[in-house]
């Protein structure tokens, strides 16, 4: 199966792009550290005495705060459903790379915690140079207080060390030099005019070291550059190009002020107001309409919330209290809000304690199935608070001309939302043609959406655009039974195939039917379907149509 570069493009390029650029940014700010603390002047005493050390861990440091300051952006869920659904971003390939948040987020983690390591490391090695490399020359800058000092002192028994081992503990060792005692270890010098780095101070040095030549008995001027006197021999680095270095006044050091909250400040004050912005949004309780429990395990809650507006596609995080304080969970919606009516809903699968405390709470009988009620006869529901609605690669489907949409068992949630918003009407949107295609273990799921199925399926075929969608079910496993229970779902019967779908053959009719077009792929399912598809995506074909891959993903 041969890659096609032009699709390779659209579905990676602009991923690995930003990647390169990140890596690169990463790069150019660890070696530019690295050569400022190994040839600045101002470092050049802290470097003799911590040598390499200093560089590592000044270097490390700066990537910490590069990616500290980027590691919270992808979090902003609000900030990204704004961009993706404004007209400030018209380019799909930059709507479809904010889809990667989730991705560059662990990106960024994974590298704070490597250069955390390489930071901790360094400083290890600092501690132990500060005690080997004592000198009593500049008392300013050394953390040890004698040659010799045992280097755990410095980590256990100061606020840099024991700040230290903290954040090493808690796997957060990237704050760790933000704080000013930490980051009053390291100083660099401030009079370089005063003492460039490398001269003597005749007054001090070479009195009490060395017998003092005629050429020295008069007063120095204030830092001054002559030949140096023939009768005193003096080495590097106090001499350099036969000329030498004269000092005025001892060196003067001082403490760095805190850089990493320069880095994370903003980023943090962004997300603590969107987190802010979150909470009063989602302060006041859903009402719920009515819950329905469908065949496999699988509840449908419909809800009704004042001034809430989502697009298809979208998911929402949903937090009851008498489940549990603490957790909350993302559920893509399955029915959006309309002109015309103001419920939305979501489909759950009930797998694992949450969900299935949840269910105990909504029915009347856990057990049992129970159909729609009416309001004055339905029970009282527990609180329900909705966070959202946030974005998600499924709005896209409806901005191709043609879309391939493949949803495995529970996965269908999300295209369920675009099916009923065709439904109500898909003139106005830029697609003409959907291939839907949904994989299940046993007919009974099925019936989650056929209702929905059929009727738009009815709806087109009354507007004479029967080839606008083309529905194909696949009953993966079977024990005999192979049609939906029901005479009113004989259009889906006819589309129900046994077995798995033959994804190869389905591409390249696919590329046929809609030569030198692209389509959007969209999947949500397990990931070994999803596999199969982004390679698919990625292959060529003989008919110049480009596949362009999109995957669900929670951020």
């Amino acid at each position: 199966m041969a890659v096609s570069w032009r699709s390779w493009l659209a579905n990676e390029g602009s991923k690995h792009l930003f990647l390169f650029f990140w890596l690169s940014l990463n790069v150019w700010l660890f070696w530019k550290t690295f050569l400022l603390y190994y040839r600045g002047l101002q470092y050049y005493y802290l470097h003799q005495m911590l040598g390499l050390g200093l560089c590592v861990s000044r270097a490390s440091a700066s990537v910490l705060n590069l990616n500290c300051c980027l590691v919270l952006l992808p979090m902003c869920r609000v900030l990204l459903a704004f961009l993706r659904g404004s007209q400030k971003v018209a380019s799909r390939k930059t709507r479809r790379l904010i889809d990667k948040s989730k991705t560059f987020h662990v990106t960024c983690g994974v590298t704070i915690c490597i250069f955390s390591v390489l930071h901790v490391a360094a400083h290890l090695v600092n501690a132990l140079n500060f005690s080997e490399n004592y000198n009593e020359d500049f008392l300013a800058i050394n953390a040890a207080h004698y040659r010799g000092e045992d280097p755990r002192k410095l980590l256990f028994a100061t606020v840099p060390g024991l700040t230290g081992v903290f954040m090493v503990l808690v796997l957060f060792l990237m704050c760790t030099a933000s704080t000013y005692a930490i980051r009053g270890v390291l100083k660099y010098q401030t009079n370089l005019e005063e003492h460039p780095p490398g001269c003597f101070n005749p007054n001090k040095t070479l009195r009490e070291n060395m017998t003092v030549p005629k050429a020295f008995e008069e007063p120095f001027p204030n830092h001054t550059t002559e030949p140096f006197p023939e009768d005193l021999s003096v080495p590097e680095p106090f001499v350099q190009n036969n000329f030498m270095r004269i000092c005025s006044e001892e060196p003067k050091f001082q403490s760095h002020f805190p850089e990493t909250w320069f880095w994370i400040s903003g980023p943090l004050c962004l997300y603590c107001v969107e987190r802010l912005y979150r909470y009063i949004r989602s302060n006041k309780p859903v009402t719920i309409t009515s819950v329905i429990s469908h065949p496999s395990n699988v509840l449908e809650v419909r809800m009704i919330k004042d001034d809430f507006e989502a697009r298809p596609g979208q998911y929402v995080i949903l937090h009851c209290p008498r489940v549990s304080g603490l957790e909350s969970h993302p559920f893509t919606l399955t029915m959006c809000p309309t002109d015309t009516k103001a419920t939305f809903g979501v489909h759950l699968k009930v797998v694992g304690d949450w969900t299935e405390r949840f269910r105990d709470l909504l029915l009347l009988h856990s057990n049992q199935d129970t159909e729609i009620l009416p309001i004055f006869q339905q029970r009282r529901y527990p609180k329900l608070y909705v966070d959202g609605p946030f974005g998600s690669p499924f709005e896209e489907s409806l901005n191709y001309e043609v879309s391939l949409c493949v949803a495995g068992g529970i996965g269908v949630t999300p295209f369920a939302s675009v099916l009923n918003t065709l439904l109500d009407g898909w003139k106005r949107y830029k697609l003409r043609r959907l291939y839907f295609i949904w994989v299940c273990r046993d007919v009974e799921s099925f019936r989650w959406f056929a209702d929905l199925l059929c009727m738009l399926h009815d709806k087109l075929w009354q507007e004479n655009r029967p080839d606008y969608i083309n529905i194909q079910l696949y009953l993966s496993q079977t024990d005999g039974i192979q049609k939906i229970i029901g005479e009113k779902y004989q259009a889906l019967n006819s589309r129900l195939l046994i077995g798995r779908p033959r994804w190869k053959l389905l591409f390249d009719e696919i590329a046929k039917c809609n030569r030198r077009k692209t389509i959007g792929v969209f999947c949500c399912g397990p990931n070994k379907i999803s596999k199969i598809l982004h390679k698919l995506s990625n292959s060529s074909n003989s008919y110049g149509t480009r596949f362009e891959y999109n995957k669900e993903s929670f951020s």
